[in-house]
């Protein structure tokens, strides 16, 4: 069945993106702090024996902005939305509403599915960038309890961040979305077999859409490691 982009409605993508992004963003940045804080202060403890605890900065910095950030927030993404995508599919699956849709002309791919992927992947940027600021927050409140100054704890944080390593992380979030929403999609169109099938659905698109993130990330350290980045 030919994509007919008339179909995409402007609404219905303002609702999705909302639920998927602005609903999600207090528990990113509850979550964000908490990691940042739990990163520094167990690294803080042993790089202290050192005299070597303030750059536990330099550490933070860069798991977050590199690796956890779009990793943490794919996580959450995958158990918020990608089930929401199944769990809304698949009612519509189970209903015969999807069937109808195809008996009326109606491709259920651009209707249904392509202003999901689409929101999931705008939203992303956002909400890595929300957690990226978040956990840098939690880190330096525990740099600072241990007595560093802001300036320091800013100056190592500008110093050592490269736009390289943030766009990295943007870059990944981007497919990390990509990757969960259209694992949620496909298992709530793929529901069948009453209303246990919408359950069925939502567990299979958490676990699948963790597992694929999990994969992608190890997929991008293989390639950016072959790229010298």
């Amino acid at each position: 069945m030919p994509v007919n982009l008339r179909l995409l409605r402007r609404s219905d993508f303002g609702v999705i993106a909302e639920r998927a992004g602005l609903q999600a963003l207090p528990l990113v940045l509850v979550l964000g702090f908490l990691i940042g804080m739990i990163l520094a202060f167990q690294s803080a403890v042993p790089m202290r024996q050192f005299g070597a605890d303030l750059y536990v900065a330099d550490l933070v910095t860069i798991a977050l902005c590199r690796e956890l950030g779009p990793l943490l927030v794919a996580v959450i993404l995958a158990g918020r939305t990608g089930s929401a995508y199944a769990a809304e599919l698949g009612t519509m699956q189970v209903n015969d509403e999807i069937s109808a849709l195809v008996t009326m002309g109606i491709n259920p791919t651009t209707m249904l599915v392509l202003p999901r992927i689409a929101a999931a992947m705008m939203v992303m940027p956002a909400l890595t960038v929300a957690m990226d600021a978040a956990g840098l927050t939690g880190m330096a409140s525990v740099l600072a309890a241990f007595g560093y100054p802001f300036s320091a704890i800013k100056a190592h944080i500008t110093i050592l961040s490269a736009p390289g390593d943030f766009l990295q992380g943007l870059l990944k979030g981007v497919v990390f979305a990509a990757a969960v929403a259209l694992i949620g999609c496909r298992a709530g169109l793929t529901a069948s077999g009453g209303p246990r099938a919408v359950g069925q659905a939502a567990t299979a698109a958490v676990v699948g859409g963790i597992v694929a993130t999990v994969l992608l990330d190890g997929l991008f350290a293989v390639i950016l490691y072959r790229l010298h980045l």
